[in-house]
């Protein structure tokens, strides 16, 4: 096995492996050193020999390290009396027969982990790193790539995070269940600013990340299947397949972006937009949240045959639903983008200068870009070139700065200015 077949391995793997060494272990630090050991240990051994269960070759491994770590400790000696017998038996082959590795108790294991990630108690940063890297097995050079820093960043942000949940003790279990639903909200918000940065990339010059967007929703999918009960996990899952549906036709062959006007909805993922559609009516089952008003907003847009064809009207009342549940000035700038659609861009236009009033959305691109979108829709070009120019400045993502840079120079011509916002 090479390189790629370990990643690919541990990426499936890991997740149970770390949550099933911090349920026998008690320790998470401990527990994430001992798999990531393993998986150096594979990337060496395999290339001699490649097991016959990969995956129990790594969790076999990963707890001999954690054994390992527990003798050095001179600690814990009744956990390491209960994880070392029978570990030459697992090793031989390549298995892990111990009944405490029960597959029944697997899901709530990596449920516990994503709680565990998610803790409170962590920045939304470190959040955001742990997830990806115990979670969604993410090494920390793909971390670094995907939030666009430095490596040593990453791996301080993941080691702070275990210390901090070392010292605040936090339990290896998943929650009660009223206090599970209360902290289900900050790991569906990891999982959102994940996939969002996979969309639209907040910096760099491409404007979409589509593997780390994937992973958002890889993750996604395992909560969903974790917590089936929960309208807000498929909501979520709904808006992000719905969403990922449109990426093959939002850039072109050169990664430029394609104004949703002018994008190929033949291009659209049909199977992931059916995925987002069944996600959509399970989370309707009980009424919508958040993600799953933001998820009917997408499907709005996802079942369209075009911009013009769209149901603006119902995007509309969606978005004053969602402000009315999650306000916020990013719901109202939406909200604006879309009553320009429906209405005329006037009656858009006092909206945004509301925000602008309030200074709601200080040193952010997306008001003056929607600013000029109006303005040179009103036939106020002077005042819409200015708006873009700004925003352009404001924008650290290359691909979309160009786009608004083209915008502002063709803003004396009144037909680029019927456009559709930047997808």
């Amino acid at each position: 096995m090479g390189t790629a077949d370990v990643e690919a391995v541990w990426r499936i793997e890991s997740a149970r492996i770390v949550a099933a060494l911090t349920r026998f272990t008690g320790d998470f630090g401990l527990a994430e050193d001992a798999a990531q050991e393993a998986v150096a240990e594979a990337l060496v051994s395999w290339r001699r020999a490649s097991p016959a269960n990969p995956g129990g070759w790594l969790m076999a491994t990963a707890r001999r390290r954690a054994i390992d770590a527990i003798r050095r400790r001179h600690a814990l000696q009744e956990r390491y009396a209960l994880l070392a017998a029978d570990t030459a038996g697992d090793a031989a082959a390549g298995l892990v027969v111990d009944e405490d590795i029960d597959p029944d108790r697997i899901d709530d294991d990596v449920l516990a982990l994503m709680f565990v990630s998610c803790h409170p108690v962590l920045s939304p940063e470190a959040r955001v790193a742990l997830t990806l890297r115990v979670v969604g097995g993410l090494s920390s050079e793909e971390i670094a790539r995907a939030f666009l820093v430095s490596v040593p960043t990453v791996q301080a942000r993941i080691t702070r995070a275990k210390k901090t949940i070392a010292a605040a003790r936090v339990p290896f279990e998943l929650p009660p269940a009223a206090e599970r639903r209360e902290r289900l909200g900050g790991v569906l918000s990891v999982l959102y600013v994940i996939f969002t940065e996979g969309s639209t990339a907040t910096s760099g010059d491409r404007l979409l990340r589509p593997d780390v967007a994937y992973e958002a929703i890889r993750l996604a999918r395992t909560l969903a299947a974790l917590a089936p009960d929960e309208p807000e996990v498929h909501g979520l899952l709904a808006l992000c397949e719905l969403t990922a549906a449109r990426f093959p036709a939002r850039t072109g062959t050169d990664g430029s972006p394609v104004l949703l006007a002018d994008q190929d909805r033949r291009l659209w993922n049909v199977s992931a937009i059916r995925r987002g559609l069944a996600s959509l009516a399970r989370a309707s089952a009980r009424g919508l949240g958040p993600y799953g008003l933001q998820a009917a907003i997408a499907a709005a847009h996802a079942t369209a045959p075009s911009v013009e064809a769209t149901d603006w009207g119902r995007i509309v009342v969606l978005y004053e639903a969602l402000g009315r549940v999650a306000p916020s000035p990013v719901v109202e700038l939406n909200r604006a983008v879309a009553v320009a659609m429906a209405s005329g861009p006037t009656q858009a236009l006092a909206i945004v200068d509301e925000l602008i009033a309030a200074n709601r959305l200080p040193g952010s691109h997306l008001v003056p870009t929607v600013r000029g979108e109006l303005l040179a829709r009103l036939g106020r070009r002077a005042e819409a070139r200015a708006e873009l120019e700004l925003a352009a400045r404001l924008c650290a993502n290359q691909r979309e700065r160009s786009v608004l840079l083209r915008k502002a120079s063709e803003s004396a011509d009144p037909g680029p200015a019927q456009r559709a916002p930047i997808d």
